[in-house]
C-alpha cells in the first residue's frame, strides 16, 4: 500500500511539471534582465513587494476559511441571465482624429488618442485560466478577437495575471505589435513567445519612457502581486500613466486601495481619464483588490475628472453578482462625479461630458 501511495504521489508530481512546464506559464526573469531586477529597491528576498505591508489575505480570515467559501459559499447571480447582444467598433474605421475608449470586457480596452493606436491587457481566448475549460468568458462578453485588431503602436500589460496576460492573445498579435510596455520582469514571458527583446520596454515603479512626438509614459505602483505559476511576484505589477501632447490618462491594472493614490495624484497634478478596476471584489482579498466605493476615493485622491470602470462583467473571479460592482459604483457616486459605463465594443467619446451612459447591465439581470 505505501508503494502503492508513493507511486501515485510521483505520478502526481511528474504530472503537474509537465503541465507547469507548458509555454503558456511563460518564464520566470533570467539574465541581464534578472540583473536589473536585483538592483531594484522594490525586489527584496527574491520577490517584488508592494509600498506598505499586504497580506495576502486579511487578518480575519485564513486559507482554509477562504477556500471553504469559494468551495461551499454562497453564490448567487454570478453570471448574466441571457447571452450578451453587444455590438462592436470596428477598429479600422476610426478617423485618425478621433479620441476614443473602446471597451472590450474585463481590463481588456483599446485606445486611440492624438492617432495613436494602444490596447491594454487583452484577453480575447474566451477564458482567463490555464485550462480552458474554467473560468470561461459570459456569453455574448467575448466579442474581439486578434483579427479584429489594426496594428497597434503600443501594447501596455500592467501586469502577468490570467485575466490580464493571455497566452493566446498576445502571440496571435504579434505581427500587429510594434512596441510593447509592461512593468520590469513580464517581458521574459513576452520573448519565450517570440517578441523581439528589441520592441520591449519594462519598467520599474517611478521609471518612464519618451515614446516621441509629444508622448511619454510613467511606471507607478499599484497593490496587487503577480504570478502564472507556483511562484509569486517575479516581475513587477504596475499601472502606467499615459501622456500625449494635451491628454493624461491612468491605466489603473489591479490595485487595492492605498495611499499611492494620493501621492500619484500630488504627483501629476490632473487626470483627464482614469480607468480604474471595478468587480472581483472579496473582504478576503480587500488589500489587492478596490472594495465598492475605493474606485471613487481613488478617483478623487487622482485629480480625475473622468473614471472608465473596467474588471468587471466578463469573468466572474469573485462570487458577488455580476451586477453587483456597476450597481454599487452609481449608488455611491453621491458626489456625481463623472463616471463613464459603455457597454462592449462601444465607441467612447470619453471627452465629451454631455453624453449619458444608460444602465445597460439591467435587460441582462
Amino acid at each position: 500500500m505505501i508503494v502503492f501511495i508513493i507511486a501515485v504521489l510521483m505520478l502526481l508530481t511528474a504530472g503537474t511539471l509537465l503541465f507547469l512546464a507548458q509555454s503558456q506559464f511563460g518564464k520566470h526573469p533570467s539574465g541581464a534582465r534578472l540583473a536589473r531586477i536585483l538592483k531594484s529597491p522594490h525586489y527584496q528576498n527574491g520577490r517584488f513587494d508592494n509600498l506598505n505591508k499586504t497580506p495576502q489575505f486579511a487578518e480575519d480570515t485564513s486559507m482554509p476559511e477562504v477556500m471553504f467559501r469559494l468551495l461551499f459559499g454562497k453564490k448567487e447571480n454570478t453570471r448574466p441571465s441571457k447571452p450578451f447582444k453587444f455590438k462592436k467598433t470596428d477598429l479600422n474605421t476610426l478617423r485618425p482624429d478621433e479620441n476614443v475608449f473602446i471597451w472590450m470586457g474585463h481590463s481588456s480596452y483599446y485606445i486611440q488618442l492624438h492617432g495613436k493606436k494602444i490596447l491594454v491587457d487583452p484577453v480575447f481566448s474566451g477564458n482567463a485560466s490555464p485550462v480552458s475549460f474554467t473560468t470561461k468568458a459570459f456569453a455574448g462578453s467575448d466579442i474581439y478577437s486578434a483579427a479584429d485588431i489594426t496594428e497597434l503602436d503600443y501594447l501596455i500589460i500592467t501586469h502577468d495575471h490570467w485575466d490580464h496576460l493571455d497566452f493566446e492573445t498576445v502571440k496571435e498579435l504579434k505581427p500587429k505589435v510594434k512596441h510593447v510596455i509592461t512593468g520590469l520582469g513580464t517581458g521574459e514571458h513576452l520573448e519565450s513567445w517570440g517578441y523581439e527583446k528589441n520592441i520591449l520596454t519594462e519598467l520599474d515603479w517611478g521609471e518612464s519612457a519618451d515614446l516621441q512626438n509629444g508622448f511619454k509614459i510613467y511606471c507607478e505602483a499599484a497593490r496587487h502581486f503577480s504570478g502564472r505559476g507556483l511562484r509569486r511576484d517575479k516581475a513587477i505589477w504596475a499601472s502606467f500613466v499615459l501622456e500625449s501632447p494635451s491628454q493624461r490618462i491612468y491605466i489603473g491594472g489591479d490595485s487595492g486601495y492605498d495611499d499611492h493614490f494620493k501621492k500619484i495624484g500630488l504627483k501629476y497634478g490632473i487626470f483627464d481619464l482614469a480607468i480604474l478596476e471595478n468587480g472581483q471584489y472579496n473582504r478576503d482579498w480587500r488589500y489587492i483588490h478596490f472594495l465598492p466605493g475605493e474606485n471613487i476615493q481613488a478617483m478623487k485622491d487622482l485629480n480625475a475628472k473622468r473614471m472608465i470602470p473596467v474588471h468587471n462583467s466578463k469573468f466572474a473571479l469573485a462570487s458577488h453578482p455580476w451586477t453587483e460592482p456597476l450597481d454599487k459604483i452609481m449608488e455611491l457616486n453621491t458626489e456625481k462625479l463623472r463616471i463613464i459605463t459603455p457597454e462592449i465594443g462601444g465607441k467612447v467619446m470619453w471627452q465629451d461630458d454631455t453624453r449619458v451612459y444608460p444602465r445597460w447591465w439591467d435587460k441582462y439581470r
